[in-house]
């Protein structure tokens, strides 16, 4: 096995097919477009006085706020550009499961359901990375970290592999 750089292990786009990269942009456009128009509101909020925001986790409301927009806005564009996917997406799963479980708690299941809709997507792309088709796999080629096939992204081999 080679031995990653942690920048390496970040933008990893994953070893995929082209058809299975397609799926991948799919994913990461339509889920995320929706989370970034849902996320855009937010940031208005900041020009309120005083800031109308819920303070789930009592770290003041104005972090929460920031904490949320950063999510939403900012961490979905760079999931939809696909650059920094593999990291991207965990504060995005932390912001959804935050809102399903302690903003939404005392409500009905279908209010959780809205933000669990998004936890699960995230996930896939924690594992699965952004595919060829994203700033990752761009700049992991430019880098050598990884080489191109017909159907898949492989590593160079190592020295004691060949």
């Amino acid at each position: 096995m080679i031995p990653q750089t942690k920048l390496e292990m970040i933008l990893n786009p994953g070893r995929h097919c082209p058809g299975t990269s397609v799926g991948l942009v799919i994913l990461r456009l339509a889920g995320l477009m929706m989370l970034i128009a849902h996320g855009l509101p937010k940031l208005g909020k900041f020009g309120g006085d005083p800031i109308a925001f819920a303070d789930p986790l009592g770290m003041g409301v104005g972090l929460s706020l920031t904490a949320a927009v950063f999510a939403e806005v900012l961490c979905a564009l760079l999931v939809v550009i696909g650059l920094g996917t593999r990291t991207a997406v965990w504060p995005l799963v932390f912001t959804m499961l935050v809102a399903a479980f302690i903003v939404h708690s005392d409500d009905p299941w279908g209010k959780k359901e809205f933000a669990l809709l998004y936890v699960f997507p995230f996930l896939a792309l924690a594992f699965t990375g952004a595919g060829r088709y994203s700033l990752d796999a761009i700049v992991c080629k430019k880098r050598g970290y990884i080489e191109e096939t017909a159907c898949s992204v492989n590593l160079p081999k190592a020295e004691s592999d060949e």
